[in-house]
């Protein structure tokens, strides 16, 4: 972990990295290769190296993750910073730690570098065959299919709107579609009537909104696996309106 002095000196040298105009609208500046900013970046880079070689030589999705949630903290100053800048430079330090911390289900960090990654139009290191757009959508999505209502309902809808108006495959989106519809089923097995936040419509309501998620995915992919579970879904609607519908 970077010491107080060092943590500061990285927020004030990934300020500067961001703070020069882009080369166009959503193209990522080049990043500085002489000066401070450039030796500070460099010196982070080969330490990325290091890490990712670390990594690497981990058999365990498990522990690399566990790793990574201890290696991203020397990198924290630097991505933060660089994200509340007015443009972005080519970051290979920040486009590697959005893509950790959605490993890590940190979705505040995640959300914060997806967000300033997609706006400055910064790149994905080269051993990644997608676009930013395409690796958050398709990661953060698959990561709510895998454990329905563990990526909370408002970082997907987040990522949602991010990538509105990007150019991703269809079955990607039909993906993040599946993990919304998911979150709503989990939200519905969770409904507690007598709590303040309790949406209006109660559980119907959810898994109605469920429903529209899964119709949305199937459109987009009719292979996205959500027929059935769909169909599992309106049976289960439908019992819960005959219930509300049985006179007392």
């Amino acid at each position: 972990m970077s010491s107080p002095f060092r943590a500061h000196q990285q927020r004030v040298l990934a300020a500067i990295s961001g703070s020069g105009p882009a080369v166009a609208v959503g193209c990522a500046a080049p990043m500085p290769e002489s000066g401070p900013v450039a030796t500070e970046y460099q010196l982070l880079l080969a330490s990325l190296g290091i890490d990712l070689n670390a990594l690497r030589n981990i058999q365990s999705t498990e522990r690399k993750i566990e790793a990574k949630r201890t290696m991203i903290e020397k990198y924290r100053p630097w991505v933060e910073s660089a994200a509340k800048a007015a443009a972005g430079a080519q970051d290979e330090i920040v486009s590697n730690m959005m893509i950790w911390a959605i490993d890590i289900q940190d979705w505040s960090l995640a959300l914060n570098l997806a967000e300033y990654v997609l706006l400055a139009g910064i790149e994905l290191p080269q051993r990644y065959n997608r676009t930013p757009a395409t690796l958050v959508a398709e990661e953060v999505a698959e990561a709510g299919i895998k454990e329905p209502g563990s990526v909370p309902f408002e970082v997907l809808g987040a990522v949602a709107d991010l990538v509105s108006d990007a150019d991703i495959f269809d079955q990607v989106r039909a993906k993040l579609e599946k993990a919304l519809g998911l979150t709503f089923k989990a939200r519905a097995d969770a409904f507690d009537p007598n709590a303040e936040s309790a949406v209006a419509g109660g559980k119907p309501a959810l898994l109605a909104a469920a429903i529209s998620h899964l119709d949305r995915a199937i459109a987009l992919h009719e292979g996205c696996g959500a027929k059935k579970i769909k169909q599992a879904y309106e049976a289960e609607l439908k019992k819960l309106s005959s219930s509300n519908d049985t006179p007392a």
